[in-house]
């Protein structure tokens, strides 16, 4: 049976024409890749309209309607987070769970200066969403998206960094940006600013690389590890941040180490009891490092890199009732594609996905490798009796006529 591995939008290339392009940066992919990502900070003046993926009205419906909760909205003033505490509580009868968003309580604290911080919005608001999904799956890298809404004249947060690289999208109001260079260049998830909170505070006293006024359209690109602090103007500013967890040799490093470690297990001689009564590993260390070695040269990291790659997002949104008529209503005429976001990869008979794992017989493979394009296809022509069982297993989705 043949290896060969199958990916669906190979990750590892930015889509011409993609959101990155068209609306985030005005210089192009190829110079943002080579010169720009992961390496300096850009500011793109007028990159584009974003009113269709928030708005102010967007920030009262979630507040106000969708029944929100913990960890979905924090509140900080001055460099200070409030408890969550402070501005949930039960919602009544029949929703009395205690951490749900408490409006009036949010209303008093932004009333007083207090910024709402409305997080993991390509979780709950659909454009966002789209949007956060589109990106990543360009760049390569899981993303994740939050708002800021500040009053005026107030900031949120003191000088720090973020251990992910992110897009400021100014969405309403105006935003005063400072930004300096790392003291702690391209910090790993576990190497948070309040590590590094006086280098910080020194390096925010110094002359800033950019020191400018976001307004409407405008976008700031910041790799991890750059300070930044910001303060709205005149008005209430709102602003999305997507946040871009890179991957990294770091990352691929623990990918290959558990690799090799797991080859290691079934190693007779790495199992063995180290001798009795030494006082040390003497002449066991050179042991261990040469068979580690030989197991790091093996290691093959692919499945277990795309399967991390997996865990560390979500398949696009999947509705029951529109998949249960799609089922009902199969025929050969009924068209279908890949579900977005699914993360496929074809490993010779096996499809390997987000939502699971299916394996197919060599007749099947052909239609399983043509689905993977993403493009829309016929029931009839990928064959019925393989479009349902991809439909109950939620890998492929109904395309409405």
């Amino acid at each position: 049976m043949s290896t060969t591995r199958t990916d669906f939008r190979d990750p590892d290339a930015l889509e011409s024409g993609g959101v990155l392009e068209t609306r985030l940066i005005n210089i192009g992919r190829e110079r943002f890749a080579g010169d720009i990502w992961g390496r300096t900070a850009l500011l793109t003046r007028g990159a584009s309209d974003f009113s269709d993926l928030f708005s102010a009205q967007a920030v009262d419906e979630l507040v106000s309607r969708r029944g929100l909760r913990t960890p979905f909205l924090r509140v900080a003033k001055g460099g200070t987070t409030f408890p969550d505490s402070s501005f949930t509580s039960p919602a009544g009868v029949g929703a009395t769970i205690s951490d749900q968003l408490d409006d009036t309580a949010l209303w008093r604290k932004f009333a007083d200066g207090a910024t709402l911080v409305l997080q993991a919005l390509h979780r709950t608001w659909e454009p966002v969403s789209d949007f956060s999904s589109r990106l990543s799956t360009e760049l390569g890298h899981p993303v994740q998206a939050n708002a800021y809404i500040t009053p005026p004249q107030n900031r949120g947060f003191d000088d720090h960094y973020d251990v992910h690289d992110v897009f400021v999208l100014q969405i309403g109001g105006t935003k005063r940006w400072i930004i300096h260079e790392p003291v702690h260049p391209d910090p790993l998830r576990d190497q948070p600013w309040t590590d590094r909170r006086s280098a910080v505070a020194e390096a925010a006293k110094g002359e800033a690389y950019i020191d400018t006024v976001l307004e409407p359209g405008d976008v700031l690109y910041l790799p991890r590890g750059w300070l930044h602090a910001a303060q709205a103007q005149g008005e209430v500013s709102i602003h999305l941040t997507l946040g871009i967890h890179s991957w990294t040799r770091y990352a691929l490093a623990e990918q290959l180490a558990q690799a090799a470690l797991a080859a290691l297990c079934d190693d007779p001689e790495m199992r063995r009891t180290l001798p009795l009564g030494v006082d040390g590993p003497i002449g066991e260390v050179d042991v261990v490092r040469k068979r580690l070695a030989a197991a790091l040269a093996e290691a093959d990291t692919s499945s277990l890199f795309h399967r991390t790659r997996r865990g560390q997002g979500r398949p696009a949104p999947l509705g029951p009732l529109a998949q249960l008529a799609a089922v009902d209503g199969l025929d050969p005429n009924s068209v279908v594609r890949l579900r977005d976001a699914l993360e496929a990869r074809l490993e010779g008979s096996r499809l390997t996905t987000r939502v699971g794992w299916l394996d197919f017989p060599e007749a099947e493979l052909p239609s399983v490798t043509r689905l993977l394009d993403g493009e829309i296809h016929a029931a009839g022509d990928l064959g019925v009796e393989l479009v349902e069982r991809l439909l109950r297993a939620g890998v492929l989705v109904p395309v409405e006529q």
